[in-house]
């Protein structure tokens, strides 16, 4: 059942990936790009998790992978809201 889970966990990561991917190709905002390329990182992280057989301390690195993904996510967010003409 895990199995099952982490596949369709994935599959998800993928359609998000895709659904940013169409909004960046429509706009060439670069928010949409880093989400899309995140998500992807996540689907990753989340495959390679479902077919790793190891234990959880060797695993740690996948969830720097993890962590990756969410700096990207992270950054696109600041940059997007950054102010580069302020309004006063």
């Amino acid at each position: 059942m895990s199995q099952f889970i982490s596949g369709a966990i994935t599959m998800a990561y993928l359609v998000a990936g895709l659904f940013f991917l169409r909004y960046w190709k429509v706009t060439r905002d670069r928010l949409f790009a880093l989400f899309a390329l995140a998500f992807w990182v996540l689907a990753g992280q989340r495959l390679a998790l479902a077919l790793t057989t190891e234990t959880a301390e060797n695993t740690t690195v996948l969830y720097v992978v993890r962590l990756i993904a969410f700096t990207l996510i992270l950054a696109a967010i600041v940059e997007k809201n950054r102010s580069r003409n302020p309004k006063d």
